[in-house]
């Protein structure tokens, strides 16, 4: 595997909608401007570029097992593996021919091809929404409803949708009933009190929490501390990590659409080989250079399969109604900007099950359990600062 970092350039993109669509630029490190084949003459390796959506964590395990364990290359295919960062919009390194594919949230995607951007989800992997909003358990906050009142912190850039349309369907008025902070990429401002309601991600932030030490104890933080509203359970969840291709590939590019299935299929294994072997799985990962401690990526590995498992029509599969809730919130929720994410309804090739479909009816002829029907997570000791 070659794993490329890119280096975070420019300033930050201010306000909502800037974040949605600025266009991410890529260092000039051998772009794929040809279109990938499904494979070449002499049995050579197709390379094949992935874009992640953020640095290397237990978020990707799947792709990083794959090509550890060798599912990229029985495919015929030489996949790098390129890293995400802070100023990089994977949609948009996909949609500019930088990339072959991408891992990005779909509403954030969805943001990307209302602005130009030819992208179509073919593998929906994460099944659940991973978003949090978590506060201590004395404030009494267990649903969207009990926000009022409070101070709230979001991340905002496109992360808020799922939050803001939670507090409407509460019957929250996002300008009057709560006091909206702009909350950092971390878990400072909440403990240090600053924020009765913060943003987390079941798999990072919320694991950060339990790293911490109470002060009050001198003992780590457990989860009896902390309540959370989770959007799946207040039904204003969003889809997330999907793979997305290049629309006009897909249309026009025969072989591309054979390594489509290749490159899906082959994720997939890896998926499956994270499911079953998470400690395994976090291994390969840290072994890739991420900053994060050992008992931090494996909580990560664990939240991460409990969103993708069980996966009842296969890993992969695009739910028509999770598709659609996500496209509902998507046109109707607004920030405390007065946007929305989207402004019309996205068109048919926004999402196709096409090529999923074909790779996972062949794993299933291979006798390779697709559905994670009898997942069960493990149990996962923090330790301090995730090591």
């Amino acid at each position: 595997m070659r794993l490329t970092r890119r280096t975070a350039w420019g300033a930050a993109a201010v306000g909502v909608t800037a974040a949605l669509v600025l266009s991410g630029c890529s260092s000039d490190d051998g772009g794929s401007d040809e279109p990938a084949a499904s494979e070449s003459a002499g049995g050579e390796l197709t390379p094949v570029k992935l874009q992640l959506q953020w640095f290397t964590q237990a978020q990707f395990a799947g792709y990083y097992a794959a090509v550890d364990q060798g599912y990229y290359e029985e495919e015929g295919l030489d996949v790098e593996i390129v890293e995400g960062g802070t100023d990089i919009v994977p949609q948009s390194v996909l949609a500019d021919g930088s990339v072959d594919y991408a891992i990005a949230w779909v509403p954030k995607a969805l943001a990307s091809r209302e602005q130009g951007a030819g992208i179509t989800d073919v593998a929906q992997i994460f099944q659940r929404s991973g978003t949090l909003q978590v506060s201590f358990a004395d404030k009494g906050i267990t649903s969207a409803a009990d926000l009022a009142g409070k101070t709230v912190g979001n991340w905002g850039y496109g992360n808020e949708f799922e939050l803001f349309a939670g507090m409407s369907k509460a019957g929250l008025d996002p300008a009057t009933d709560v006091t909206l902070v702009q909350q950092q990429f971390d878990m400072n401002a909440f403990l240090a009190g600053d924020i009765d309601a913060a943003q987390a991600m079941t798999y990072n932030e919320y694991a950060q929490l339990l790293e911490a030490e109470n002060p009050e104890t001198g003992e780590l933080y457990t989860a009896d501390d902390f309540t959370a509203v989770n959007w799946n359970d207040e039904g204003t969840a969003m889809l997330q990590d999907a793979i997305w291709a290049n629309s006009e590939k897909l249309a026009d590019d025969e072989a591309y659409q054979e390594t489509t299935v290749k490159f899906i299929k082959a994720s997939l294994k890896g998926w499956i080989y994270a499911r079953d072997n998470p400690e395994e799985a976090r291994d390969i990962v840290v072994a890739q250079g991420s900053q994060l401690g050992n008992s931090h990526q494996l909580w990560q590995m664990n939240e991460i399969n409990k969103l993708v498992w069980p996966s009842p029509e296969g890993i992969g599969w695009i739910d028509e109604d999770a598709w659609n809730q996500t496209v509902d919130i998507a046109l109707e929720t607004k920030n405390d900007q007065g946007a929305t994410v989207i402004t019309a309804e996205p068109d048919a090739d926004a999402y196709t099950n096409e090529y999923v479909e074909k790779a996972l009816a062949e794993l299933k002829d291979e006798g390779v359990d697709v559905s994670g029907e009898d997942f069960e997570p493990i149990e996962v000791t923090l330790e301090a600062g995730g090591n």
